[in-house]
């Protein structure tokens, strides 16, 4: 467990920035950052996860079906995948994405209209800690992969929270440090080395996967993380783990 020390009312992980050397807010400098990595970043995500990735939100999603939700909120959709395989699996009746990049919104945009889910799918630029729509909106706000880039965690829980019909549930996936010794070292291996030297080849910017290595290492995970949804005002927090604790789906509810 990490130490969930509180610096100026946010979290130690809320500091990690993708240049120290930068005035920018942490906010605009991961915009800036996915908006230059955009035109290759599906590419490059399918090299480096081999997939596997696909299978975690299979999974995540799946456990949602009982829910049935009608209207979901996918936060930090980047691309919208997960957006556009929540619509297969869960079939509801609108998905309205957001994120702060919008030359990613813009790449998902031409995904979406190219498959014919433009009636379905709407993608927007948005702020996961001020999200413009009204209190009780969602049935289900979602995230893939984007809650530690989050300037100010907290600030993102409480409005999806917000959002959140009551009753309503909260799913996270993030990636998490393995406590296996053996799958600890291939996930620092992999996170260190190989992720910004495959993004080098393709002529991404190495320094902003170095950024996303050290934001996962200082994101709290598994106890600390559901500690800190009970503490927003979800209850029946609960996550699981994947492929020997590389990634965790986390589900949590808005009261009724």
């Amino acid at each position: 467990m990490l130490p969930l020390r509180r610096m100026n009312n946010s979290l130690p992980h809320d500091a990690v920035v993708p240049d120290q050397d930068s005035n920018a807010s942490k906010k605009e400098q991961v915009a800036r950052m996915f908006d230059q990595i955009a035109p290759r970043y599906d590419l490059l995500n399918r090299l480096l996860s081999v997939r596997i990735d696909l299978h975690w939100r299979k999974d995540a999603l799946r456990a949602l079906i009982p829910l049935a939700p009608k209207k979901i909120l996918d936060v930090a959709t980047g691309t919208g995948d997960l957006a556009l395989l929540a619509d297969q699996i869960l079939e509801p009746e609108s998905i309205i994405g957001i994120d702060i990049a919008n030359n990613m919104l813009a790449v998902g945009r031409e995904k979406i209209q190219r498959i014919g889910k433009s009636d379905r799918i709407q993608l927007e630029t948005g702020d996961a800690e001020a999200i413009k729509h009204p209190d009780a909106s969602f049935d289900l706000v979602m995230v893939a992969y984007g809650i530690r880039n989050f300037q100010d965690l907290s600030a993102g829980l409480r409005d999806m929270l917000r959002v959140l019909r009551p009753g309503g549930q909260l799913m996270v996936l993030e990636f998490a440090r393995p406590r296996n010794p053996i799958w600890r070292a291939l996930y620092h291996f992999y996170m260190k080395r190989y992720a910004p030297t495959v993004a080098g080849w393709m002529g991404q910017d190495k320094k902003a996967y170095a950024y996303l290595n050290e934001s996962a290492r200082l994101f709290p995970e598994r106890d600390d993380l559901l500690k800190i949804l009970k503490e927003t005002g979800y209850s029946n927090c609960q996550y699981k783990s994947y492929t020997g604790g590389i990634c965790c789906r986390y589900l949590a509810t808005r009261p009724l």
